[in-house]
């Protein structure tokens, strides 16, 4: 995050990926969520520095997503956890993410954009 604002330009956007799983308690991720509720308090400080030159700087954080990190044994119950019954595709994150690099998300900065599906 500091390298991206030394790079990004006036007016930009910075997109911190996070994860759902910082508002959950899993055993054994200690390690992990931790690193990842540090990159949400990054971002909120890094919103307020980079706010004067009009640059957004959000987390987005996916939830039960169809990749390599989710193991099969837990895509049966992740499904089960969203209102829509079945787990995100990666798709389903990028279009929050384009989203949160277009200028329609020009409003939004130093938030934490859970894109789990309901999952909370």
């Amino acid at each position: 995050l500091q390298e991206a604002a030394r790079r990004v330009r006036d007016g930009g956007r910075i997109i911190a990926v996070s994860t759902g799983g910082t508002k959950m308690f899993f055993t054994q991720t200690a390690l992990y969520l931790g690193s990842k509720g540090a990159v949400e308090q990054f971002v909120r400080v890094l919103s307020r520095e980079l706010g004067p030159r009009r640059v957004t700087v959000n987390a987005l954080s996916p939830g039960f997503t169809d990749t390599d990190l989710l193991p099969e044994r837990d895509r049966a119950i992740a499904a089960g956890m969203s209102p829509f019954g079945r787990i995100g595709a990666p798709r389903d994150v990028a279009d929050v993410a384009v989203f949160l690099a277009s200028d329609q998300a020009r409003w939004l900065t130093g938030e934490n954009i859970q894109a789990g599906g309901g999952v909370a």
